[in-house]
């Protein structure tokens, strides 16, 4: 922003302290008057050779006065100078890091020593402020790349079959349709995935109750089907539950999870449990699944970030997912002020505790 030029904070501080210097030497010398001369009698004879009379005192005390009030202005100019200048230190020490932020390195830090104050407390803010902004930036970027990356692949298989298609004319071409169709599907998911998660981000919604042992319910009903077809045994358990918050973005949190508990899960005979309870401070959801092997514990610290798939969570099949399923979890869970906790299974499997105010 362009500003008109003016004192520095540093002027006006040296100013300050110099005038509040002068004003109290000031009033000091009107109380020497107020208090003391006033009661000198005011005499040029009798007396005059014997004891000083006021005009005598005026005549000797004013220069004096004088000079040591042109001392304090000088000495308050030059010790305001030198003061503020120690005093605004930490500050120009923060519009540095400030500086250097705006040019791109967020990397910097002020990390001043000493004593708590008001300014080193609002340098550890800083520090923070530019911690988080960092890691917030940098998270962006490799989302920005990933989502590229993944974007980019269904498009360039699909350029490959149309090349393919084209180059071998006699070739079957249902089978290009169906394995384009499938292409494209998953490149629509992505894209819908990516638009819910951005939304959720923005929490541009608004807030109504919810119930989420209906929104529970309803999800385990939507995705029976899909647990039949695996022989996975799917129950739902808990009491009515209120939370405030969007019911569509909660209901796909819970389907994600749920879908989720199924697919990452064993190849028969496991089971999903989706249960929701009240506490006094939290409406809890929790989802539990076997699986096959144990998810281990540097691993869970990954899953809910976008496009990351454990190696033991990889799927080929028809819904081997986008990698961004327990991601759009974690920020629905984030957009309604809640908490996420994912749990390894000794025996193998995840156990994830959603709890919304």
């Amino acid at each position: 922003m362009n500003r008109r030029p003016g004192l520095s904070a540093r002027l006006k501080l040296t100013i300050s302290y110099a005038g509040f210097l002068l004003i109290a030497g000031a009033l000091l010398l009107a109380v020497v008057w107020v208090f003391l001369l006033r009661y000198v009698p005011d005499s040029s004879r009798g007396l005059l050779g014997v004891a000083p009379n006021r005009y005598v005192l005026v005549r000797t005390f004013a220069p004096a006065a004088a000079v040591a009030l042109a001392f304090l202005l000088v000495f308050g100019l030059l010790g305001g100078w030198i003061l503020a200048g120690r005093m605004l230190a930490p500050l120009t020490r923060i519009a540095d890091a400030a500086r250097t932020a705006a040019n791109g390195s967020l990397s910097h830090r002020v990390r001043m020593r000493g004593p708590r104050d008001e300014f080193r407390e609002l340098a550890d803010v800083f520090d923070l402020m530019l911690e988080q902004l960092e890691s917030h930036v940098t998270e962006q970027q490799r989302f920005a790349a990933n989502a590229s990356h993944e974007l980019r692949t269904p498009l360039a298989i699909s350029k490959t079959l149309i090349d393919l298609a084209r180059s071998d004319p006699a070739r079957d071409q249902g089978e290009l349709i169906e394995r384009l169709h499938t292409v494209n599907r998953r490149a629509i998911d992505l894209t819908e995935a990516l638009l819910l998660l951005g939304r959720a981000d923005r929490k541009s919604f608004t807030r109504e109750p919810v119930d989420l042992s209906l929104i529970a319910e309803e999800a385990a009903e939507t995705l029976l089907p899909l647990a039949e077809k695996r022989r996975i045994a799917l129950d739902v358990t808990g009491e009515k539950t209120q939370t405030l918050g969007s019911a569509a973005l909660i209901l796909r949190m819970v389907t994600n999870l749920v879908q989720n508990a199924i697919v990452h899960n064993l190849p028969s005979g496991g089971t999903v449990t989706v249960h929701t309870e009240s506490q006094h401070d939290a409406s809890v959801l929790r989802v539990e699944n076997t699986g096959g092997r144990v998810v281990p514990a540097e691993l869970l610290q990954t899953l809910t970030e976008p496009f990351r798939r454990g190696t033991e969570r990889t799927r080929t099949d028809d819904h081997a997912g986008v990698g961004l399923g327990l991601a759009i979890v974690h920020s629905i869970v984030r957009a309604h002020d809640g908490t996420i906790e994912l749990a390894s299974r000794p025996t193998g499997g995840l156990l994830v505790t959603i709890r919304l105010p």
